[in-house]
């Protein structure tokens, strides 16, 4: 008797005309894998404490500070993350590309004169797919709390050489593997001051048609002790916006009929990376925040979000606002600015490994799936549809069906299916689940979910 009211009971709870065995049959099930666990253990916390202290020691690296000077200011900054990249390159035998992507902006109110915002980036380019991308960011330039004074001491050591520090060292780890998609590793400038280098990056990817599949924008990966008294190195915040920005009047249309509030490509790359949190990096809780960012605040993947890609905020869980924007002073027995001492260097080691292996596998991985259809309206079953995937179709074992109860906030239930473009889930009620579909690569390395339709599609074109 308590069996069948137990049974009974998760019948009902995971929809109406699906069989238990169906249920038991159908539990998420990933294919573990060793090099990402390598690589998780490669990242070294005092590479990126050096890499910190040399960004820290240029004095400030304000957007508009000196630029000739060998020692101070963002042009030695910049100069320094170029030379070091061409070292990396230099020791995995010039497999990166290391360039400048820049432009002068001026008539903004942070920005009033003409100052050439400069970012650096180092592609490492993929051997079957080159023009799927993978990005990680970081900002170069820091501030103190007038954000027009260039001249004043701003070591910006969390905010934020900590994420360009977390470029520089999965740079240095992931440049020891081949991957079939390419990595962009980003030092982007001018993010205090308007997002300009996002911005720049942003429009040359569009200009240039790259299939940039994820955005991983590190803001502030360094500090575990938060303004509100917590300290906690175990936690992470992954910001993820939901409707995307560049969405039709039709297209919301669609939204409100078939759904996808939740399923924007932002939000199941979010969900990838916590998946592979989950699985790969030892005692580490990532957190999605359904926002684009921190309340009523931005960060340089939202000129990439603006644009269509997917993008998404990692940083600390608990901020500490007397080391953000702040002059170097003590007051009341307060110590304010943003100096190296406020930087745990195995956090951030930690939260550089996260996106470490999360490039590595979306780069073994297949591109997601193109051109996703749903059809079950009044029907038992549903039905979803895919495009091949012809760049890639050297590298597809198959394909994974993905669902959800709408209100679950991760997904419950998959299904391999084998190297087809369709499926149907028998008895599976379309009106009951949130759908989705992933490419699964012959390693069995999977790409994010897309939901289907325009809602969630990772292309942009």
């Amino acid at each position: 008797m308590f069996k069948l009211w137990t049974s009974s009971l998760l019948a009902v709870s995971v929809g109406l005309a699906t069989p238990l065995s169906a249920i038991a049959q159908d539990s998420i099930d990933y294919k573990e894998q060793e090099k990402l666990h390598k690589i998780a253990d490669a990242m070294q916390a005092d590479r990126i404490e050096s890499d910190i202290q040399t960004l820290v020691d240029f004095g400030t690296r304000h957007t508009l500070s000196e630029t000739e000077s060998d020692t101070r200011g963002i042009g030695a900054a910049r100069r320094w993350i170029f030379a070091e990249f061409e070292r990396i390159s230099e020791a995995c035998g010039g497999c990166l590309e290391v360039m400048y992507v820049s432009d002068t902006i001026s008539g903004e109110k942070r920005i009033p004169d003409p100052v050439e915002v400069k970012s650096v980036i180092a592609v490492q380019r993929g051997k079957t797919d080159p023009n799927r991308y993978v990005m990680m960011s970081g900002d170069i330039d820091s501030r103190v709390s007038d954000v027009m004074d260039y001249t004043s001491d701003a070591p910006g050591a969390n905010d934020n050489a900590s994420g360009v520090a977390g470029a520089l060292e999965a740079a240095r780890v992931l440049t020891q593997c081949e991957f079939d998609g390419s990595i962009v590793y980003a030092a982007l400038a001018g993010e205090e001051q308007g997002l300009f280098g996002g911005k720049i990056l942003a429009e040359k990817a569009k200009e240039e048609g790259w299939h940039l599949t994820a955005v991983l924008n590190n803001d502030m990966i360094g500090n575990i002790e938060g303004i509100n008294g917590v300290i906690n190195n175990t936690t992470a915040r992954i910001f993820a916006e939901g409707t995307r920005m560049n969405e039709s009047d039709r297209e919301a249309t669609m939204r409100r009929f078939y759904g996808g509030e939740v399923d924007s490509p932002s939000r199941n790359l979010a969900r990838y990376i916590d998946t592979v949190a989950d699985r790969y990096i030892n005692n580490l809780d990532t957190m999605i925040v359904y926002r684009l960012d921190r309340f009523g605040r931005g960060g340089h993947h939202r000129p990439f979000n603006d644009l269509g890609y997917a993008g998404i905020r990692i940083m600390e869980t608990n901020e500490n606002y007397n080391r953000q924007h702040q002059d170097l002073r003590v007051e009341d027995g307060i110590k304010y600015g943003d100096t190296i001492e406020g930087v745990d260097f195995d956090y951030a080691a930690k939260l550089t490994a996260l996106n470490a292996v999360s490039m590595a596998s979306m780069s073994w991985a297949p591109r997601p799936p193109a051109n996703v259809e749903i059809e079950g309206a009044v029907k038992p079953d549903t039905t979803l549809r895919w495009a091949a995937q012809e760049e890639d179709k050297e590298n597809i074992a198959g394909y994974k069906v993905y669902w959800r109860l709408t209100s679950a906030p991760q997904w419950q239930f998959s299904r391999y299916v084998g190297n087809v473009n369709e499926y149907t889930l028998e008895n599976v009620v379309i009106d009951n689940y949130i759908f989705g579909v992933a490419s699964v690569s012959n390693d069995g390395f999977e790409s994010p979910v897309v939901f289907p339709g325009p809602a969630g599609t990772f292309s942009i074109e």
